[in-house]
């Protein structure tokens, strides 16, 4: 890849869309939704402008993509964030028009399947970001984490170096959406244990590439990720999502990423924590931790043989947990493994 492209920053007072390539969950949870609208507007002073399905579950793809084009091409917006994940973004960004991406690049945000999104506009050569969603992380109930507050505004506002910090509390087991009256505690939280790093003790800079480790599984089988030569050099990131593929999947999902060719093009990865608690998978606190190291060995089993000296970070809030901190997507990361920091250029 080329140089890519940093699209200007949104001010406070500026509109932004908010919208849903992948499911139109605000349709279904419109008291998440509201407040999530409510705090872009009181905690970061912008004005969310809404899209035709952005509350609308199973909306055509094609009209999906019509309205994130849509997005890029109104002048007046200036950022573009959408609202939650889903499952089948794949089957909509062959509808956008790339032609007015790239003509209008705009700050995009969102992560889980818009990592579909994410990739596309890396490959038409424009920098995005990963993280941040309407209804997860500003709709959080009792109030949303600071550090994903100071992650997100840093990188909407912000293009400097920013350090990334480890929670010092983080959790995976969220309030039901299907009961209002629990936006008005924050959920549960466990002590944060660190980052755990593996391999050499070097400094490794590069540009970020990665996302939902099933997104990319995904991507890869529809043939639309870079090559390896176009990676030379970067950072991968990756996280799982709620559906906790097993420790298994995930070692044959990172394996085959080393049969194409792409795991030895990373100078470093990073890994996101996973997530060890579902609404239908209730595991015990013990049971989590052991879920996250079996997880750990999993990657590094499918790693060793395809990059046994990459620098490689694990249980970074980047995915499915919380907190969450916001990662430029083809931007600049500079990853500190003498120092054990990690820093990232929004």
């Amino acid at each position: 890849m080329g140089t890519l492209i940093h699209p200007p920053k949104p001010q406070p007072g500026d509109r932004v869309a908010v919208v849903s390539p992948s499911a139109g969950l605000p349709g279904l949870f419109p008291h998440v939704y509201e407040l999530g609208l409510r705090r872009l507007r009181e905690e970061f002073g912008l004005e969310p402008v809404e899209y035709p399905t952005t509350r609308i579950m199973g909306a055509d793809p094609r009209d999906r993509a019509r309205d994130l084009t849509a997005a890029f091409a109104d002048p007046s917006i200036t950022a573009v964030l959408a609202t939650v994940g889903g499952d089948d973004l794949i089957t909509v960004t062959p509808h956008l028009d790339d032609d007015v991406l790239r003509a209008n690049p705009k700050p995009y945000f969102g992560y889980s399947d818009n990592t579909n999104v994410l990739n596309h506009l890396y490959r038409l050569g424009i920098v995005a970001y990963h993280g941040g969603s309407v209804l997860v992380h500003l709709g959080r109930p009792g109030a949303p984490h600071p550090l994903t507050v100071d992650s997100l505004r840093a990188a909407l506002f912000t293009t400097d170096w920013y350090e990334l910090t480890p929670a010092p509390t983080w959790g995976d087991r969220p309030n039901p959406w299907t009961e209002p009256e629990t936006l008005a505690y924050e959920p549960e939280m466990l002590p944060g244990e660190g980052w755990r790093w593996q391999g050499p003790q070097r400094v490794v800079r590069g540009r970020t590439w990665g996302g939902n480790l099933e997104i990319l599984h995904w991507l890869m089988a529809a043939d639309r990720v870079p090559t390896a030569d176009e990676l030379a050099g970067s950072v991968l990131l990756f996280e799982t999502s709620e559906e906790m593929p097993s420790a298994q999947e995930v070692f044959r999902i990172v394996r085959n990423m080393g049969e194409r060719g792409l795991l030895a093009a990373f100078g470093a990865i990073i890994v996101g924590r996973p997530k060890a608690w579902d609404f239908d998978k209730p595991l015990s606190v013990p049971e989590r931790q052991a879920w996250g190291e079996a997880q750990r060995e999993a990657v590094m089993r499918a790693l060793t043989p395809y990059n046994p000296e990459a620098v490689v970070v694990f249980d970074v809030d980047l995915g499915h947990t919380d907190p969450q901190l916001i990662i430029p997507y083809g931007g600049e990361i500079q990853v500190d493994a003498v120092a054990r920091r990690i820093s990232v250029r929004y």
